[in-house]
This record gives structure tokens, C-alpha cells and sequence, in this order.
């Protein structure tokens, strides 16, 4: 990596509904790639942030009965409580109503307008509010969004424009002379088809009388800034653009922009002419990844098929998750979701090859090296070794590679490709039974050669999982593992300059305590520690329990059946009770991330300010349904007897949304 800095950032995320696992693999991508510049020692910045104005926000504020700001303020938590769920490191975090933003963007507008790049114009045509875009002329034809495919709203007023069509030309010699400009390759090619046919200007104004919540136009306070313009800018407003030239002149241009292909057209035809209206060097590289899906189909919450991230991470655990999603997708193509692919990648990689390799070493160190690592010795050094030692080495460079690829999924299977043959290593030398030979020290070195091989491996490994590599490096005594910056100055992460290097690992070293890194889920969702198959079949056979039989008149489920039903932790937040309806009460709950809506018939065991502030558990997957009118998003657990109702709470203290097990 020859970069002098590195500055990555997410698309902003819209504030009208909760994050979803699209939302989660942009961001642990940029975390990935900005965790691994760190441990490279460059320099790197790393943004994220909420766009929060347009026409979607302020209609989802009036559903829900509150202003748009309340609307983004709670949404953008749920964002929040995310990112530091899954461990994201970014280094700033926008929000396109913070003044530093919107002083900005009003800024930018005057400028342009002032040298004749804005204009005022009636505008006759049509506009799709899921995706904030408005198409006239040519564009028209369809009748309906070329990202979605809905409908388009008919729309005739007067309003601003940026010249963006002068700048036609300029933008497609710009694209062919920087062939890393647009990234994957197929994507600029779908740039260039765009740009074949005659660039319209860009619409960048919303008359107020149709939509209040955005940003006045510094030259005419009857408009807003049309949504796209403002949240574009967020990429330079966020490192000091005429605010902190010093830290702007250190960040820009961006490394790379992440996007999902959807909004390809916004960020490499409206964005870059922006940015030459402003005389500002272009991004390196805007990279447009694809699609998760669910069969054929986009996920999305209309479809009823969104996964929700956070269920995903405490069911399995955030490292598994983030390994996951970086394995699985090939960086630019769409890629199928499934809980099946999820466990099978879960046991073959992490369960099976890693958390096996691991296992095998530190029960062999524990019990046959006195617990600290051995010293190798040459004369027992041969062709395996040898063989192990450069295809690990190898392997470094190959992450290396792949990164400055944007290939991670390779690097990756590269690095469980090491792994494998570190464990076929250990099958050929034996080292069970080395152990039980008098001379220990072939044993030595073939136990040093797995742990080194761990130890490089937990520092590819880092940047995707970082807490888990922390409790591998741990259990071997690395330096780095509780606390240091270098080894020898107590750092908590790894220098990837140090895993080209073979021998790191210092003989001699104390190992720590080891649980299972990654226990195998068993088929409904179970999981168990993996080991040896030897030491498995070692293992006494369990007595077999004698059938529970069931209190009469109570059916009998299957566990898969039961294991369908979702229970999570909530917290109330607000309760009020239901018009017309004596029993009924109304409750706001956070479950997680997420606010819902729950209708409870127990108005005549609670009153409404007795429940503000307790965490319940609740059914969250049940199907909504409503009732007396209302909509109920879940339902509450609650024990009955003798004339009274308690609702189920818990013995101590846990966040919302964590699971009921």
C-alpha cells in the first residue's frame, strides 16, 4: 500500500426508516478498510453520517405524528446504537441538519448562483419520493423511476437549476482518462451509457409550498436545497471544506466513496460535475457495490424480507457477522442472503478450520509444554516447514493485494486457505503423537510453526474480526493483546508490517486461558465447541435424560417450532391508553434499534406511567396485526393468576433488544 493517506467514506443513510443489513455491510466494509490503512501506520479518516432532509423524511415524520426533526433525531440513534453494536471506528459522523453542514451548503449555492451556474426555470415533469430524484425530457418516456420502477408523481413549477449539462463532455474524458475513477469496471461502463444520450440539467431547488423540510436557498427563502445537492456535499463539509482549509487540504480528495449500484447516477455524473463547478479535484475512486438479496429479490421493507442486522449479530455474535458479510460478496456483484449460507460458511471457516487450529495448539502447548510457547529447532526444520512457512508468508502479501483490488472475499480465502494447510500440517507431523515421544523437540517446532501461523493470521484477520483476533492473540500471549501500540510498547492491535516477517512469536511466552473462539452451531441454531475428531471420540458419551412429560392439556411443540418464536428484551417508552377501549393500552417500545408499536390488553393491572421506563420481553417476530383500529407490532409476555396479571420482566439490567434464550 503506497498511500499517503486514506480517507474512505459511506453514502449518508436516509432517516426515514430503520438501518438494515445493506446500511451494515457499506459501513463494516469502510471499517475494514479503514482498520486495515491504520495497521498499515497511514493516516486515515473515516466517514459516516445521516441525510436527513427531503421529501421521504418529511413524509415519514407526519406518519409517525412528529416534526422531521424529532423523525431524524430518532432515527439517527438507532443508527448510532448500530455502529457501536457492530464495532464500526468511524472517525466522524454527519448529519446534514448540524449547522457546520447546512452553513456549508448554503455557502456552495451562493457561489454558484453568483457565477451563473444556477439559474430559475419552469420545471414540467415528473418526481419518484422513495428515491428523491426528478425526471424531465427524455427521461419521461417510462412514466416511472429508472431505480425503482414506481410511478412517477406529475410535477409543474417553477425552480432552480445547475448547469450540469455543460459539463457533459468534460465528464466523459474525465471517466475514460481515470479508469479508476468509477469502480468496478462494469459500473463505468453503465456511466458512460448513461452519458451517451444529452445531460439534462439538475434540478436543485423544492418550492417550500411543496416541501418545507430542507435547506433554504441562501438567494431565494421560498425554496429548499433539493436533497441530493445537500447530501453530496456531506463528503467535504465533514473535514473542514471552507471551514478548516488546513484539514480539508489533509483529506481531500476521498480514497474512496462506498455506494450501493443504486445510487451509481448521483455519484458519478451529479457529484463530479458538482465538484468542477467548484473547481475541486475529483475522488480517486467511487466503488458501487452490489445488492444483498433473498432469492432473486432486493431485499426491502415493502417485501417484508429485510434482515435485520442485530439479530443477526446476537444470535451469532458481531465478529461471525462482519466476517460473514465480507466473505461471502464479491465486491460490485449482487450476493444471496440466507441464514443456511451463514452457518455453513460460520462452521467450515471459523468453527471447523480456525477455532479447530486454535484448540489443537493451545491443549497441546497446555499440557506438553508447560504452557508457554516452544522454541523450534532447525534440525527438525524440513520441507513442511518449509512448505507451511511460504504459503503463509505468501499469504500476507496476497491480503495485501487483494485490498488494493477491492477483492477482500479473496484475501480472505486466502487467509482460511492458510488455515487449512496449517491444520493438514498438523495432521501429517502428529504432534499427539510427537507428544508421546522422549525427545520433545520435534514436538516444539511443530507446535511453534501452528502458533506463528496463528499469530499472522490473527493480524489479517483483525481488521474484520476485531474483537475475536484480540482473544486468539490473548490466549497466545502475543504482544499486542493487552494493550500495546508496537511489541514492546503494549499495543492492542497488530503492525501489518510485521506478519511478512516469520518468527515473530517469542518462545517462551506464557499462554493465556482459552474458551472455545468459535463454538459450532448446530443445526436449529445451537452451538458447541468444537475439537479434534480424536479428542471428540475421547469424550464419555452423554446419559442419555429421560423424557420430560408434559403438564395435561398443554401441547407438545418440536423444538424447531419453538425456535421460530423471537423474544427480546424492550424498553417502554411511552403508554398511553386506547380510545374506546377500557382493557386496551397503546405502548411505544425500543427493541434494539427499533421502535414499535405494541397494543397490550392490561389497562386494568397497569397505569400508563407505571410501565414508562421497564424493560418487558416481547414476541418481536409475531405478525402485525390490529386491534380495536391500531396497529400492534408485537406482543407482551405476562403471567395471570388469582384475579391479577405481572408483565415479565428481568432480574438485573440488560439493553433492549437483547435475546431471550
Amino acid at each position: 500500500m503506497e498511500n499517503k493517506i486514506f480517507y474512505v467514506t459511506t453514502p449518508i443513510y436516509y432517516v426515514n426508516d430503520a438501518p438494515h443489513i445493506g446500511h451494515a455491510y457499506t459501513t463494516i466494509l469502510a471499517d475494514v478498510l479503514a482498520r486495515y490503512h491504520r495497521l498499515h501506520g497511514i493516516p486515515t479518516f473515516f466517514l459516516t453520517g445521516t441525510d436527513e432532509h427531503g421529501q421521504k423524511v418529511q413524509r415519514a415524520a407526519e406518519k409517525g405524528g412528529m416534526s422531521p426533526q424529532q423523525q431524524a433525531d430518532q432515527t439517527v440513534g438507532r443508527f448510532q446504537a448500530l455502529w457501536r453494536k457492530l464495532d464500526i471506528t468511524n472517525d466522524d459522523f454527519i448529519r446534514t441538519t448540524e449547522s457546520r453542514h447546512v452553513r456549508v451548503v448554503q455557502q456552495i449555492l451562493q457561489t454558484l448562483f453568483d457565477n451563473g451556474e444556477i439559474y430559475r426555470a419552469e420545471s414540467d415533469g415528473g418526481y419518484c419520493v422513495p428515491c428523491e430524484r426528478f425526471y424531465a425530457g427524455r427521461e419521461l418516456d417510462a412514466g416511472t423511476c429508472r431505480e425503482c420502477g414506481r410511478a412517477l408523481e406529475p410535477i409543474r413549477e417553477s425552480n432552480y437549476f445547475f448547469r450540469m449539462s455543460v459539463y457533459q463532455a468534460w465528464l466523459i474524458g474525465y471517466i475514460h482518462e481515470h479508469p479508476r475513477f468509477i469502480q468496478p469496471d462494469f459500473r463505468r461502463n453503465e456511466t458512460l451509457g448513461f452519458l451517451q444520450q444529452p445531460l439534462n440539467d439538475l434540478c436543485i431547488s423544492r418550492p417550500k409550498s411543496r416541501l418545507s423540510w430542507g435547506i433554504e436557498l441562501p438567494f431565494d427563502h421560498d425554496f429548499v436545497t433539493y436533497v441530493w445537492f445537500d447530501a453530496l456535499v456531506n463528503y467535504i463539509s465533514a473535514i473542514g471544506y471552507l471551514a478548516d482549509d488546513r484539514k480539508f487540504q489533509r483529506w481531500w480528495p476521498a480514497s474512496y466513496h462506498l455506494i450501493g449500484k443504486d445510487i451509481l447516477t448521483t455519484h458519478t455524473v451529479y457529484w463530479p460535475t458538482m465538484l468542477h463547478a467548484m473547481n475541486l479535484p475529483m475522488p480517486e475512486t467511487i466503488f458501487a457495490h452490489g445488492w444483498w438479496l433473498i432469492g432473486d429479490s432486493k431485499m426491502s421493507k415493502s417485501s417484508g424480507n429485510v434482515v435485520n442486522p442485530i439479530d443477526m449479530a446476537e444470535r451469532y455474535g458481531v465478529d461471525a457477522f462482519r466476517y460473514f458479510l465480507m466473505a461471502e460478496m464479491t465486491l460490485g456483484q449482487d450476493c444471496n442472503f440466507s441464514e443456511e449460507a451463514f452457518i455453513r460458511r460460520y462452521n467450515a471457516d471459523l468453527a471447523n478450520d480456525l477455532g479447530n487450529l486454535l484448540n489443537r495448539v493451545m491443549k497441546l502447548v497446555t499440557s506438553h509444554c508447560g504452557g508457554k510457547i516452544p522454541a523450534p529447532t532447525a534440525a527438525n526444520e524440513g520441507a513442511d516447514e518449509q512448505q507451511l512457512r511460504q504459503s503463509v508468508l505468501n499469504v500476507a502479501t496476497r491480503m495485501e493485494e487483494c485490498l488494493d483490488q477491492m477483492r477482500l472475499d479473496l484475501g480472505l480465502a486466502a487467509v482460511t486457505s492458510a488455515v487449512r494447510e496449517t491444520n493438514r500440517y498438523l495432521e501429517k507431523r502428529q504432534p499427539w503423537t510427537l507428544a508421546k515421544q522422549p525427545d520433545l523437540e520435534p514436538l516444539n517446532t511443530v507446535l511453534y510453526n501452528a502458533a506463528e501461523t496463528l499469530r499472522i493470521v490473527s493480524g489479517l484477520l483483525y481488521p474484520v474480526m476485531p474483537a475475536k483476533m484480540r482473544e486468539l492473540r490473548h490466549a497466545l500471549g502475543l504482544p499486542g493483546s493487552a494493550g500495546a501500540l508496537r511489541p514492546g510498547e503494549g499495543a492492542a492491535e497488530p503492525f501489518l508490517d510485521q506478519l511478512k516477517i516469520w518468527g515473530k512469536t517469542v518462545p517462551g511466552t506464557p499462554v493465556g486461558a482459552m474458551s472455545p473462539l468459535f463454538p459450532r452451531i448446530q443445526a436449529g441454531g445451537a452451538s458447541q465447541a468444537v475439537g479434534t475428531a480424536r479428542e471428540t471420540a475421547a469424550q464419555p458419551q452423554a446419559v442419555k435424560e429421560p423424557q420430560a412429560i408434559p403438564p395435561a392439556g398443554v401441547t407438545v411443540v418440536e423444538y424447531a417450532d419453538f425456535a421460530k418464536i423471537s423474544l427480546r428484551t424492550a424498553t417502554i417508552l411511552e403508554a398511553a391508553k386506547v380510545e374506546g377501549a377500557d382493557k386496551l393500552l397503546r405502548l411505544q417500545v425500543q427493541c434494539g434499534a427499533e421502535m414499535r408499536q405494541i397494543v397490550a390488553g392490561i389497562a386494568l393491572y397497569y397505569k400508563p406511567e407505571e410501565l414508562v421506563g421497564k424493560t418487558v420481553v416481547v414476541v418481536a417476530n409475531l405478525k402485525p396485526a390490529k386491534i380495536r383500529g391500531v396497529e400492534s407490532q408485537g406482543m407482551l409476555l405476562a403471567a395471570s393468576g388469582d384475579n391479577q396479571l405481572r408483565l415479565i420482566t428481568l432480574d438485573g439490567s440488560l439493553p433492549s433488544g437483547a435475546i431471550v434464550k
